[in-house]
Order: C-alpha cells, then sequence, then structure tokens
C-alpha cells in the first residue's frame, strides 16, 4: 500500500486548504483512510477518518465543524477539506490506512501511513 499526500501550503489564518492523500497497492474495502497532524513540538494527533465502504466519517471533536474528509472510491483519494483555519493548526499533516476495527479509528495502529504534508497558517 502507499499514500501520497499532497495540497499543503501556506495560508492567512481564516483561509481554507484542502489536502489530498492518493492510495494505491491495493482495494481498499473494508479499510478505514485516516488524517493525522504533528505540530513542532507535539505529540501526533488524530484529526479524522472516513469507512471507505459506507463514507462513515470520524472526527477529533476539537475540529468538528470546521474540517471536513471526503472520499473520491474512482480515484482511490481521500480529501480533507479546512475551512477557518488557525496558526495552531499548523503541522505536518499524515495519511494512514488500515483496516477498519472496533472501538474506533482514532485508536488504531494505522499500518500504511503517507508522507505527510506541511501546513503553515499565518496569523
Amino acid at each position: 500500500v502507499q499514500l501520497q499526500a499532497s495540497g499543503g501550503g501556506l495560508v492567512q489564518a481564516g483561509g481554507s486548504l484542502r489536502v489530498s492523500c492518493a492510495a494505491s497497492g491495493r482495494t481498499f474495502s473494508g479499510y478505514v483512510m485516516a488524517w493525522f497532524r504533528q505540530a513542532p513540538g507535539k505529540e501526533r494527533e488524530f484529526v479524522a477518518a472516513i469507512a471507505w465502504d459506507d463514507g462513515s466519517t470520524y472526527y477529533a471533536d476539537s475540529l468538528k465543524g470546521r474540517f471536513t474528509i471526503s472520499r473520491d472510491n474512482a480515484k482511490n483519494t481521500v480529501y480533507l477539506q479546512m475551512n477557518s483555519l488557525k496558526p495552531e493548526d499548523t503541522a505536518v499533516y499524515y495519511c494512514a490506512a488500515d483496516h477498519l476495527r472496533p472501538p474506533h479509528p482514532k485508536l488504531i495502529e494505522y499500518k500504511y501511513w503517507g508522507q505527510g504534508t506541511q501546513v503553515t497558517v499565518s496569523s
């Protein structure tokens, strides 16, 4: 499995950005695709996830309402739309993939990771 994240960049506070994760290497039925982020000096944190089969979505409570995860099964691509960005959203954003299993996607030890894409929000 290969995951290629892209779309990061520099944006002003209050702006929007969409990052993408192109997945390849297998069929992803039964999988969950997730976004995590890691800011300098901080631990990696769960952002959002989406079930490949039925599109069920999961969000970090603190980001619900500003971030939206979606997928395009035909393109094997997962997106993270980020609105009303704040300087504290500055981080490297990573996509991850693994089999969907309980209790929650944020607790899965993901087997597959992309290389990350830098998102910088200026004040």
